[in-house]
């Protein structure tokens, strides 16, 4: 037995030696809602918003990546530049827990540990499902009753990432996530009082900062810079 489990740690750490970087932390910002009430901004934070940030480079230029962020949104048709709008009076608030995952693609070659690669703007795509509260049914004196719900999203979005300072990793970033759902903001085809008129499946968006602590030691990359 002491054999096996000296044999099992000896693995362990011989992975951890050679294996490419990682990097875990969290992120902080604001997010900001598009849909059928209030503004019509894609980027104007407005909640507080952070999570969770996990992120495997597999080479300089390709990363993969998952996210948990929790994203409360609203909006409110007297911020509104429509006139429209401003006459119906409509407001609403939610909150989105998404865990998310993807692709992040480095426009320079990325490793902390090298001096002449620790910055470079990135780009980034993933596919992520979601809670949020769903409009159910209205009771006789139109009190809305909602629902747990779940959808899906495409995130996309542009950052920028360095070296903060040894393995401490700081990056910018927004996020415009493309939703499935036209109900974040209680409308819905199925309670005709809340069928609204709008601009089809909702949008919500995440601007804010990542800070990550680096770790692993990447192995020796061919296309990078030595």
């Amino acid at each position: 037995m002491k054999k096996f489990i000296s044999s099992i740690l000896f693995t362990l750490v011989t992975f951890v030696s050679v294996a490419q970087s990682h990097e875990i932390g969290f992120s902080f910002g604001g997010s900001n809602y598009i849909g059928d009430i209030g503004r019509t901004n894609y980027i104007y934070p407005n909640q507080f918003a952070g999570g969770l940030v996990y992120k495997y480079n597999i080479n300089p230029r390709i990363v993969a990546r998952g996210t948990y962020t929790y994203l409360p949104i609203k909006g409110n048709d007297i911020d509104s530049d429509n006139a429209y709008r401003k006459n119906q009076g409509r407001s609403f608030s939610n909150t989105i827990h998404e865990i998310a995952v993807g692709i992040e693609i480095n426009y320079f070659d990325y490793n902390i540990a090298n001096y002449k690669t620790r910055y470079t703007p990135y780009l980034f795509v993933e596919f992520a499902a979601f809670n949020y509260r769903a409009p159910e049914s209205l009771t006789p004196d139109n009190n809305v009753l909602f629902r747990s719900d779940f959808s899906y999203g495409i995130p996309v979005g542009v950052g920028f990432k360095g070296q903060l300072i040894n393995n401490i990793a700081i990056s910018f970033e927004i996020g415009a996530r493309y939703t499935f759902t036209d109900e974040l903001d209680y409308s819905t085809a199925e309670i005709s009082a809340l069928n609204f008129t709008g601009n089809g499946n909702d949008w919500y968006v995440f601007s804010g900062l990542a800070i990550v602590y680096t770790f692993g030691k990447p192995q020796c990359y061919s296309g990078l810079t030595k």
